[in-house]
Formats: structure tokens, C-alpha cells, sequence
């Protein structure tokens, strides 16, 4: 892998002065002398490439035996011309959020105006003649299709095949994202369909939108114990909802959580939504979407204030430009944005931002929406609230030799994020010949598949011990308590891979035992991972149930206590495959759903998934975690 740099004009036009250097990555074809190369485009706005090099080259594989890689970070962001405002560095230093975008704009200067898709089109053609290719594979990833796309349109006779994965239309994105809000309700029910939502609600749509009016243009208060088994109080807006929502498109066990905390909330228990919230903070959507290199945000709205169409005068003031969008958004039909609200999609939309930004352009470029006839593969997760399955629909339309693949139970950036096997056999079909374009085969569909463990729905949280049937051969309090049990050990399961998920790489490249924060109880208390197991203190799931005690690879040492519950103590049976004890006056015992070996399998296959297992440190902490968890792999868990 070669370091190189590449000094290009800063106006591609030639008619301001000033250059920039591109920072880039490449990767020789093994044999010869390649005349072809594939450029690896990742998101944002502003997200940096380089970064994510060696996961490009592990996805194409035997594509790359002919072709050349190239990644490069895009002008304005990584190693190539990071733009930077001291506002973002300094939070609180300007009273409102439209102070702090004219000051960054103005901070940029006049050079803002060269940081549009038009301008990294021009890069990628000096990138292709500089490094004496006849043809290019475009990859782009979310906003790196968009350039894809643009650069098929103005340069088609040197391309030789595009990648479009998480596709952004070449005229998108649009102001108020209104794909995505279409794709809101048949999300969800794909989220509970098969019955999936059987014991939480019959209509999680209907469940979202009585919580938006429940909150109307206020908040809920709801109720949050932190890692420490402190109350703390929230207040959730409507427009969180639908940041956690936009969040499951790269964490699917945060999707999961969604139906039974809105279902809850909507009924008046908030709490399962507070601690959804609290888990959607702690890992950041940016952080989620643009990984270890973050993302640009002065890039960001230096591209997509200029170039999206927002419908108003760029001589207007901020003022009457927000004034003319909401004369827009009321001419559109009722329940456009249904279950969310039309507040909801200006505040997801970069309209008020934007409003504040003094445009260094009249308008923004001019981009057709036609498409050369090239053979592309378009790829989409069928879960992707962010760019939608009907962006991907529209884009294949206008490509004859374009195949569309939706890929079950995969949000957003598929190739990246997923290890879909349709997918990447899709890709590298594409590459070897073999599909699209003359003599091409078209591509077999994904199979359909039902959406793994971790992706189904959570259940609906008790609101009291009532409400909890006594485990199968029990009758009463000990019997309630007994599953109450099951459902609280599950439970801290969950939010234990929530946060491990909201962790990330930090936690797998030094081992699961530096993970000492503590995952509060929905209704009380707190639980930790320790090393050699788990420690709970008071932990409580079900009202007026309390679990304290350790579970480690040398045994089980629980105490039930709670105003609720059948008191007593379990532990683990000499067999090991049990757990055995008494509650209140009646003796117990809980036997393993499987062997114990099929436990420790599905155990260790979570924190895999959720963990990427990087270095020798991070598998022996999963193999503790995983013993740990098998010993609590019961019916009900």
C-alpha cells in the first residue's frame, strides 16, 4: 500500500486562484501494470477514506488481482485540506447554533464555494490521468454514491462499472428527506413482521404516532437509573424518537429495543425509553455512521448548504429563508411525514443551518437526473431509514444495465457493515465479468431470510410482578418471581450488548475487562461487567424484583430481594447445568434450554458480532464473558 499526494487547483474551473493537495492510498494490482482502478468513496459529507483502506481491499478481493485501488480522503476533510471552525472546537461559545454557522462560513471565507460534489468529480478525473488509467470503478458508499453518480454523468467513456451502495440520488439529497419518512411506517412493520410484535402491539405505527402527539411540541419527562444506580430525569423529544430510529440503521439490537419502549412510553411507562435514549447518546449517530475517522462538519455544510435545492431566495435573509421552506412544507398533503410531524422533518432536515450560511454560490449546480448506461451494481439494506430502499429504486430505473439487490436485515452501508455473503458475491461478480453489461448474467435475487436473534423485537417491559406469569411448573409469588428472574438476567443481557455496541472498537481492541461502567436497571439499581463474570447490585427489571450478586465461571451466587418478591438465594447446581435454590418457602430449579455447549455457542456469537474480536486480549475476555452468559442462557432469556 503506497502513500502518495496529488496537488490539484483549488477552482477546477481555473478561475480562482489557489490549490489543494489530495491525500491517497493505493494499492497495486499484484501483476502488470493496471489499467484500471476501483476508488473507494465513503459518506458524509466529510467523511474521511483513508481510514477504512484495508476493509475496501478485504470486501473486493479477487477484483483487485487486474485493478488498482484508490482511496483518497475528498477536499476539505481527513489528510487532504481539513477545513476547521474554532465554534466547533469550542461548544458553548456562540448563544445560538445560526451564530455559530456564519461565523464558520466566514471563518472559510470565500474558498467555501469549492467544496461541492462538482468539485471532487474534478479531483477524481486529475486522480485518473495523473495515475494513467483508461477507466475507473466507481464505489461510493451513501453521499460517495452521489459522486459516483455525477462522475458517470460527466466522464462516462472512463468508467468502466459503478458500485452504488446506500444510493443518494444524483438530484438528492432532498431538502426535507421525505423518503425517509415514507420508509418510517414500513420499517417498523417489517420490524415486527411474523408475528414478531405478538406479545408488545398490533400496530407499532399506530404506537409512534401516539407518542408524537403525546409529546406534541414539547417533551416527556421519564425516569433514567444511570450506571451507578442514580435517578436521573430525562426529557425526550419527538425528534430523539427518530434519532434512535435512524440510529438502528447501523445498531440492530437499538432497533430491536424500539416497538416495546414507544408501546410503553405511549401507555405512560417511559422508562424503557429513557434508557433507549441514554444508549443512543452514548454511542452518537455521527460516531455510528462515520466510524473511527469521524466526520468533517465544517466540510459538511460547506457541501450540502451549497448545493442543496432548499426552496428559497439565496438573497433572502435566514429569517425569510425559514419563513419560505415552512410555506413549503405547509403545501404539501396532510400526514406527508406521518407518524412524525412536519416540526419533526424540519428539524431533521439541514434547513435551519443552512438558513444562517452566507452562500458563496447564486444557486446551487444544475444535475440532471438521467443516467449513462453503464453496468452498476446497486446495493440496499432493507432496513436503511437513511437512504431508502425507493432512492435505490429510482436509481436503477434510469440504468438499463443496472442490478438492484435488497439485502434483508441490513440498514445502512451494506458492504461495511454487514458480511452479507449476497452482497459481496454480487460485488465481485460484477468486477470479474460475469454479471452486467454485454455477455453479463443478471444477479439472483437475496434470498429471504427471518431477521437473526438479536434483530427481533424486544419484549414489553412489566409494569408489576403481576403482570409476569409464574415459569412453567410453578404456581404463585415464587413461581412469578422465578420468571421475573429469567426476564431481569435478559434483560441486563440486552443493555449490556447495547453498550457494548455503543463502545465499539475501544472496548475490543483492549478486552472486555476495562468495560467498568455500569448498566443501570430499568426500574432500579445497577450491574456490571467484572472480571470473570458479572456483579449485580440491586438490579431491577420487573417493579418491586431486585437481583443482586455474581455470576462467574466458578459459579452463581444470586439473592432475589425486593417489596415484590418471593425472597431467596439461587446458585448453581453441582451438575452446572442448573441453577437451584429457594424463594419465599418453595425450592427451585431452573434447567438450561440446551446443552450448555449450544449456550456458550450463542453467547460467544453475540459478543462477536458486537465486538469484531480484534487481538488475543479481546477473545479471551469474550471467551470469559461467554461462560459467564451460558450459565444464564434459560428458557425466557
Amino acid at each position: 500500500m503506497a502513500c502518495a499526494h496529488l496537488t490539484v487547483p483549488l477552482d477546477p474551473t481555473g478561475v480562482a486562484p489557489g490549490q489543494l493537495t489530495l491525500a491517497i492510498r493505493r494499492h497495486r494490482a499484484p501483476v502488470g501494470e493496471a489499467r484500471t482502478a476501483v476508488v473507494a468513496l465513503a459518506g458524509g459529507p466529510g467523511q474521511p477514506a483513508i481510514p477504512f483502506t484495508e476493509t475496501f481491499a478485504e470486501i473486493l478481493g479477487p477484483a483487485l488481482a487486474t485493478r488498482d485501488l484508490i482511496v483518497f480522503d475528498q477536499r476539505g476533510t481527513g489528510y487532504s485540506h481539513p477545513l476547521s471552525c474554532h465554534g466547533f472546537e469550542q461548544p458553548g461559545a456562540y448563544r445560538s447554533s445560526a451564530g455559530l454557522i456564519a461565523s464558520c462560513a466566514r471563518q472559510i471565507g470565500s474558498e467555501r464555494a469549492f467544496y461541492t460534489t462538482p468539485d471532487t468529480v474534478a479531483d477524481i478525473e486529475a486522480l485518473r490521468e495523473a495515475g494513467g488509467y483508461e477507466k475507473l470503478v466507481l464505489w461510493g458508499t451513501s453521499y460517495g454514491t452521489k459522486v459516483a453518480e455525477e462522475y458517470a454523468q460527466r466522464y462516462p467513456q472512463h468508467v468502466e462499472a459503478l458500485v452504488l451502495d446506500s444510493v443518494v440520488p444524483p438530484t438528492g439529497p432532498e431538502p426535507l428527506a421525505r423518503s425517509t419518512f415514507e420508509a418510517v411506517p414500513r420499517i417498523l412493520r417489517q420490524l415486527c413482521a411474523a408475528r414478531g410484535c405478538a406479545h408488545i402491539t398490533a400496530n407499532p405505527v399506530g404506537d409512534l404516532a401516539r407518542l408524537v402527539r403525546r409529546m406534541g411540541a414539547g417533551a416527556l419527562a421519564a425516569r433514567l437509573i444511570d450506571g451507578h444506580g442514580h435517578p436521573h430525569t430525562l426529557h425526550v423529544f419527538s425528534d430523539e424518537l427518530l434519532g434512535i430510529l435512524l440510529d438502528g440503521d447501523f445498531d440492530p439490537f437499538l432497533r430491536a429495543e424500539f416497538p416495546a419502549a414507544a408501546r410503553a412510553a405511549a401507555d405512560g411507562d417511559t422508562a424503557p425509553l429513557a434508557r433507549l435514549l441514554a444508549h443512543t447518546a452514548s454511542g452518537g449517530e455521527e460516531e455510528a455512521e462515520e466510524g473511527e475517522g469521524g466526520i468533517d462538519v465544517p466540510l459538511y455544510f460547506s457541501t450540502v448548504c451549497e448545493e442543496i435545492a432548499f426552496p428559497w431566495s439565496r438573497a433572502a435573509s435566514p429569517r425569510e429563508r425559514l419563513a419560505q421552506m415552512a410555506a413549503q412544507i405547509r403545501a404539501l398533503p396532510t400526514g406527508a411525514f406521518a407518524p412524525f410531524t412536519p416540526a419533526n422533518a424540519l428539524g431533521y432536515s439541514d434547513a435551519r443551518p443552512c438558513a444562517s450560511w452566507p452562500f458563496a454560490s447564486f444557486a446551487p449546480p444544475s444535475v440532471p437526473s438521467a443516467m449513462p448506461d453503464l453496468p452498476t451494481l446497486i446495493l440496499s439494506g432493507a432496513d436503511d431509514l437513511r437512504t431508502p430502499t425507493a432512492n435505490a429504486r429510482a436509481v436503477a430505473a434510469q440504468i438499463p444495465d443496472a442490478h438492484l439487490l435488497v439485502v434483508p436485515n441490513a440498514g445502512h452501508a451494506v458492504l461495511a457493515s454487514t458480511r452479507s455473503r449476497c452482497a459481496r458475491t454480487a460485488l465481485r461478480a460484477l468486477l470479474a465479468g460475469t454479471a452486467g453489461g454485454a455477455g453479463g448474467h443478471p444477479l439472483e435475487p437475496c434470498p429471504a431470510e427471518p431477521p437473526p436473534p438479536y434483530m427481533r423485537p424486544t419484549p414489553l417491559a412489566p409494569a408489576r410482578l403481576a403482570d409476569v406469569p409464574p415459569t412453567h411448573g410453578y404456581h404463585g409469588r415464587a413461581g412469578r418471581t422465578l420468571h421475573a428472574v429469567q426476564l431481569t438476567i435478559a434483560d441486563f443481557t440486552r443493555q449490556l450488548l447495547l453498550s457494548l455496541a455503543a463502545a465499539g472498537n475501544s472496548a475490543a481492541s483492549t478486552g472486555l475487562g476495562t468495560l467498568t461502567e455500569g448498566i443501570g436497571g430499568l426500574r432500579a439499581g445497577w450491574a456490571q461487567l467484572v472480571h470473570g463474570g458479572l456483579r449485580f447490585h440491586r438490579f431491577s427489571y420487573v417493579p418491586g424484583v431486585t437481583l443482586s450478586g455474581a455470576v462467574t465461571v466458578r459459579g452463581v451466587d444470586l439473592r432475589v430481594g425486593g417489596s415484590a418478591a418471593a425472597r431467596g438465594t439461587l446458585r448453581l447446581a453441582r451438575t452446572g447445568r442448573a441453577l437451584v435454590g429457594t424463594l419465599g418457602r418453595q425450592r427451585v430449579h431452573l434447567g438450561p434450554a440446551a446443552t450448555e455447549g449450544d449456550a456458550i455457542v450463542r453467547a460467544n456469537a453475540g459478543a462477536s458480532l458486537v465486538l469484531g474480536l480484534r487481538g488475543p486480549a479481546a477473545r479471551a475476555a469474550a471467551r470469559r464473558l461467554a461462560l459467564a452468559l451460558s450459565r444464564l442462557a434459560w428458557p425466557g432469556t
